[in-house]
């Protein structure tokens, strides 16, 4: 079957699986801002691709991501995290979260979203954030990173970047102790990573789920890959449960065992095939 076929028909079945919902769960992994122009850092060229300046000092996302460089050298810590907080906050999110938004409307559907992502983006494209879970947090949020205590606080820095060097000109500073913040991002072999903020953001889903427990629930999963597994594994716990149907949006990696879908393209072109579909099923 080809991919164009492929798509229309999981797309068919997935709009008609929305129409019958209660609930609609949305799943994000790093394909999901591609449309949007962000990077996905797929593999080391990827990374480089997007961040060449590191490509010449010879480090990968995870080495350029290590909290340790916080401690050893705050300034070189704060220029990854200074660049991507500025491409966040300019980023404007792709038509496919409007579409979203509109399903929800459109056929009355309880919603949640789960997402690895620490970009905001939902938020952004006006999803209220008491229905977002952060796993990983949020770069649009700090903490100490000692931590001299469990305070979060939002982002309001402005952290100008020197691309050539990758340093930050400004460090932000924890407003209790004076020392140096940090992201309250989940990083790479973190240990002072305060998890409050997305523990309660769980707490929230856990909730919404066991409301949901025995009615008819979509997960639409975009961009999720098998590298960092944290939203494939949340799709295919969700999958087990009685009344659950998993849409798989993903060009690379789209397997996933029937009966659920898998529409093997970007984030984007699926969510535009689904809504084709719906139009479509609306249409007298």
């Amino acid at each position: 079957m080809d991919l164009e076929r492929a798509t229309k028909q999981a797309a068919a079945a997935a709009a008609a699986a929305l129409r019958g919902a209660r609930a609609l769960v949305v799943t994000a992994g790093a394909g999901a801002g591609v449309d949007s122009g962000l990077p996905d850092f797929r593999g080391p060229q990827g990374f480089w691709r997007a961040y060449p300046m590191y490509q010449r000092l010879g480090l990968s996302f995870e080495e350029a991501a290590d909290p340790v460089h916080f401690t050893d050298d705050p300034a070189f810590g704060w220029g990854f995290y200074g660049h991507r907080l500025r491409l966040y906050r300019e980023t404007v999110p792709h038509a496919g979260f409007g579409l979203l938004r509109e399903w929800i409307a459109r056929l009355d559907l309880d919603h949640f979203v789960a997402t690895s992502n620490v970009d905001g983006q939902f938020q952004l494209a006006g999803f209220a954030p008491d229905r977002v879970c952060e796993i990983h947090g949020s770069i649009h949020h700090l903490q100490c990173l000692r931590p001299c205590r469990d305070d979060i606080w939002e982002n309001h820095e402005e952290i100008p970047v020197d691309e050539t060097t990758m340093r930050a000109r400004v460090v932000p500073r924890c407003p209790a102790c004076g020392g140096v913040a940090r992201p309250n991002i989940l990083m790479f072999n973190d240990w002072t990573w305060v998890g409050d903020r997305t523990a309660a953001q769980r707490a929230r889903l856990q909730g919404f789920l066991a409301a949901h427990e025995t009615d008819p629930v979509v997960v639409i999963e975009m961009g999720a890959g098998t590298a960092l597994p944290s939203i494939r594994n949340l799709g295919a716990r969700l999958g087990y449960r009685p009344g659950c149907l998993v849409v798989r949006i993903n060009p690379r990696e789209p397997a996933i065992d029937r009966p659920h879908l898998a529409l093997p393209v970007g984030a984007l072109a699926g969510l535009r095939a689904i809504d084709a579909a719906l139009v479509a099923g609306a249409a007298p």
